[in-house]
């Protein structure tokens, strides 16, 4: 079998628009039937969902949006607004902001007592492929302990650097406490950078 990786030059935004694409092509005549996408703002499922329905195809997947928890930023605010949200929502993309797999309460207690949790060498394994694979590993597990993407079942998974998205994988999705039972079965595109 053959398949292609596209690699981009550098991470970021700019890659969005080729990405969505990409994922686009891969998902007709798919039988994948969810997709988990990071967008803190919502703007980038925004874009997935109007690719997905120029092909006709956005009614048999469910996009799973990602954005941060509250207090990411600033305490007890969510950074994505009401206003895309119910836009998001009216498109039939749920939206979910919860804490993030590879760091949450191990960040706060390494940045309290020093040290790394074995959760933090495991998100910089992840990395060492680029930090939007990594952030398809995490969210796909947020996912599925949300019980919002099946465990045990491919899914596509969308993440990026900061914002816009750079990077998509197919993954087979784990709980947290079975996490060594993902699977990632290909790399549709990540940036070398």
């Amino acid at each position: 079998m053959d398949k292609l990786i596209k690699y981009f030059e550098k991470p970021g935004n700019e890659n969005t628009d080729d990405l969505i694409n990409l994922v686009k092509e891969r998902l007709v005549d798919s039988d994948i039937k969810y997709v988990a996408i990071a967008s803190v703002s919502g703007e980038t499922a925004l874009k997935l969902f109007k690719a997905l329905e120029d092909v006709g195809i956005n009614d048999k997947i469910t996009i799973v949006n990602v954005t941060h928890h509250a207090g990411f930023k600033e305490k007890n605010k969510l950074e994505i607004s009401s206003k895309t949200r119910k836009k998001l929502e009216e498109k039939g993309i749920i939206t979910f902001a919860g804490s993030h797999a590879f760091s949450g309460v191990g960040r706060g207690i390494s940045n309290k007592f020093g040290g790394v949790t074995p959760v933090e060498i495991i998100s910089e394994t992840f990395r060492m492929f680029s930090q939007g694979i990594k952030v398809c590993g995490e969210i796909s597990i947020m996912l599925a302990d949300a019980g919002l993407i099946p465990v045990e079942e491919k899914i596509l998974a969308i993440g990026g650097r900061a914002n816009g998205a750079d990077s998509a994988a197919i993954i087979t999705p784990a709980n947290m406490t079975n996490v060594f039972d993902m699977r990632i079965h290909e790399i549709i595109a990540m940036p070398i950078d």
